[in-house]
């Protein structure tokens, strides 16, 4: 039996949106960060015969076919697959990177290939078209910047990563509104508007990475909360606003209220984010908010995903 854990991915936006006539340069890139709930858990065992089980077999399923198509056909064989532990898709959690790279890990170290790093997984099944924080962030965990693709370019390359000071924590809302995703997704990103990429790299760069290395929670707030919102301008007439909805936009309002400054949307939403200094702080944020808006308590991810082997594999 393999047991993969993987973390979720919260994404604080892009620094490049590909538009028509936009000057050169690498497309995408940007900066997010991976925590340890709610994470995705996948179990592979031997079988006779192909078997998928849980939440989201079927996205399983296509996953495990490309990994294994990757392999040489003398080594492939027939393996149960569940998805023990998976959140909802399009919620802004990165979960269908994080599942992928699961079941391609867990499927890796099953025929003998333990030590394939997440990017070459990611190749193999076809993931990181846009956004490499998931991809790098399955790996490493923490704060992750990557620098976007050039043509050619498979995987983003990464551009920076940080180690989170442990007892920070990151609050997770869930607020009801529209996902985005399919050709809703596709349509706002024709219809985007080019953005500020350089000032977003630099805000990265110079305020936010900084911030993060010296622990230095007030500046590190203030800057993820810039990022966010200057990320969300490219989409603002798809979205009607900065944000997915208004309600989101009202919560996050509200949350600063509270004195946290370290908040935004992760990636379409509706998933909001707000990194405090700890439990504690976690804690009171969400007895705060109990009854308007769904929400928890998660820790970082120090180390990216972790690997259970019963019996050990050799």
């Amino acid at each position: 039996m393999i047991r993969v854990v993987a973390p979720s991915r919260l994404h604080f936006g892009l620094f490049r949106v590909p538009t028509a006539g936009a000057e050169d340069g690498p497309a995408f890139g940007g900066v997010g960060l991976m925590v340890e709930r709610p994470g995705v858990v996948v179990v592979v065992r031997p079988a006779d015969s192909w078997r998928f089980e849980g939440q989201l077999a079927s996205r399983a399923q296509v996953f495990a076919t490309r990994f294994m198509l990757s392999l040489p056909e003398p080594r492939r064989r027939a393996f149960q697959v569940l998805v023990e532990r998976c959140p909802a898709e399009h919620s802004g959690l990165g979960v269908g990177t994080q599942l992928g790279l699961a079941v391609a890990k867990a499927l890796a170290v099953a025929c003998g290939e333990p030590d394939l790093p997440s990017v070459a997984l990611a190749a193999r099944i076809g993931r990181g078209e846009r956004s490499a924080i998931g991809v790098h962030g399955f790996d490493r965990g923490g704060l992750l910047a990557d620098a976007g693709k050039r043509a050619g370019e498979e995987i983003s390359p990464l551009l920076g990563h940080v180690t989170l000071p442990a007892e920070w924590r990151v609050v997770v809302f869930t607020p009801r509104a529209e996902q985005w995703h399919g050709d809703r997704e596709r349509s706002a990103f024709a219809s985007a508007r080019p953005g500020a990429p350089d000032a977003l790299r630099e805000l990265a760069e110079t305020a936010l990475l900084p911030a993060a290395t010296r622990g230095d929670l007030d500046t590190f707030g203030e800057a993820l909360h810039a990022f966010n919102r200057l990320a969300g301008e490219p989409f603002a007439a798809a979205q009607g606003g900065i944000y997915a909805s208004t309600e989101i936009a009202e919560l996050l309002a509200d949350i600063r209220r509270c004195g946290v400054k370290g908040v935004g949307q992760s990636s379409w939403g509706p998933t909001v984010f707000a990194v405090v200094g700890s439990n504690d702080d976690a804690v009171s944020l969400v007895e705060r908010f109990r009854g308007r808006v769904s929400a928890f308590v998660s820790r970082v991810s120090a180390g990216g995903h972790a690997v259970q082997c019963d019996p050990p594999a050799a």
